[in-house]
């Protein structure tokens, strides 16, 4: 059973205040003594310098820290968040950064002083999402100063949180896949969260492309396969393999080397035998010799021998090689077409799928019930749409591709 801490806002209290302190975290952590702990989060954000103190508190925290975007992690609240080693959060949720504010008064010297001092915060606060999503400084930046909104999906792409709470039970390819990929590097992850956001489309409308690519892509390792096929002719049809034909080297029957060769002992033209079994080579015994023959009379014979053997067979065999060169010119200029064909309808529903990503909806959320709610402003910006060409160019590079 989890150890569970609530940072929920009140109408006296906010991130720095009351329940939602460094201070009480701190007793909470302690109280907490070395247990998992669940951080659920709603909150509109406070103090900057205690919502530090609190992601430094669940970083060095020896039990395992996940935390929870119930509601709403907006400002400072969003920096608490990702002091937790899994992010969760609601669908429903949302998650807010912007640039650091003070309410200060005074002389030019003194507000230069909280310009400087504001630089230096933010820097801060970025390197903690930096830390957390892999973004580099110039699109985190960017981010915070155009007041980013995200929703949960959108946070996931982009690294900021780890996993969508969905509520629903239905068993999906989306599910099933983000099983496997749950211990895998942050940047593995964002690239398959940005195809699993839609699941309409992951599940349903891109099943038909999933196949078909999966079927083209099966199609070309087999090709190259078949590239490094080397053939031995034996008494009991040709053998398949890569390598040389040693003991361990497994062979098939088919050309497309899905088919193991079955257990008996093959004879080769040059009277070497094969003994194979379970699809792998046991034994290769070479080929004996005469012992009563004589070496020069051997030696003769085997040089006419040879000379028939290559005028004989040397115009079959420069036939057959053309045959076979010719085949996989054939079969490799069938295999590309496919795929061209295949990548250009993926590129097509791909895109068609990331133009509904970039709907936009407007913001007007003012906090209520906090001290920040006298100094919070109604956000006119788009939802996830910032204003500046930096800021757009920025967010584009997140989630582009």
């Amino acid at each position: 059973m989890s150890y569970k801490i609530y940072l929920y806002d009140t109408d006296a209290d906010c991130i720095g205040s009351g329940n939602l302190s460094s201070a009480y975290i701190q007793s909470q952590l302690e109280a907490a003594a070395g247990q998992d702990v669940e951080v659920h989060i709603s909150s509109a954000g406070g103090s900057a310098f205690d919502a530090i103190a609190i992601y430094d508190l669940l970083k060095k925290y020896q039990g395992t820290v996940t935390t929870y975007i119930d509601a709403l992690a907006a400002s400072a609240a969003s920096i608490v968040a990702m002091g937790g080693k899994t992010v969760v959060m609601s669908k429903y949720a949302l998650l807010m950064i912007h640039k650091p504010l003070v309410g200060s008064g005074g002389n030019a010297d003194e507000l230069l002083k909280d310009v400087q001092m504001l630089n230096i915060v933010q820097s801060r606060l970025a390197q903690i999402y930096m830390d957390k999503t892999g973004l580099d400084g110039v699109t985190v930046n960017s981010l915070i100063n155009s007041v980013t909104w995200l929703s949960a999906d959108q946070a996931l792409d982009l690294g900021f949180i780890n996993q969508v709470e969905d509520y629903s039970t239905d068993i999906t390819n989306s599910a099933i896949i983000k099983n496997y990929i749950s211990t895998a590097p942050a940047v593995y992850q964002r690239c398959i969260n940005r195809i699993l956001t839609n699941k309409n489309n992951m599940n349903i409308e891109n099943k038909e492309l999933i196949e078909k690519t999966t079927s083209v892509l099966d199609k070309i390792m087999n090709f190259f396969k078949k590239v490094v096929n080397k053939q031995t002719i034996t008494d009991k049809g040709t053998l398949h393999h890569t390598g040389e034909m040693d003991e361990g080297t497994e062979v098939y029957q088919d050309e497309d080397m899905t088919t193991p060769a079955p257990a008996d002992t093959y004879t080769t033209a040059t009277g070497s035998k094969i003994a194979v079994k379970g699809g792998q080579v046991q034994q290769v015994i070479p080929a004996e010799t005469d012992p009563d023959a004589a070496p020069n009379a051997a030696e003769d014979d085997d040089e006419t021998t040879t000379d028939k053997f290559k005028s004989a067979k040397k115009p079959m065999a420069i036939q057959n090689k053309l045959q076979e060169i010719k085949a996989k010119l054939h079969a490799q200029n069938a295999l590309l077409a496919e795929a061209k064909e295949a990548l250009q309808t993926a590129n097509t529903r791909l895109q068609k799928t990331r133009e509904k990503v970039k709907n936009e909806i407007k913001s007007d959320f003012t906090p209520e019930g906090s001290k920040r709610s006298n100094k919070a402003k109604t956000e006119p910006v788009a939802f996830f749409a910032p204003t500046s060409t930096l800021a757009k160019n920025a967010v584009k590079k997140a989630i582009a591709n």
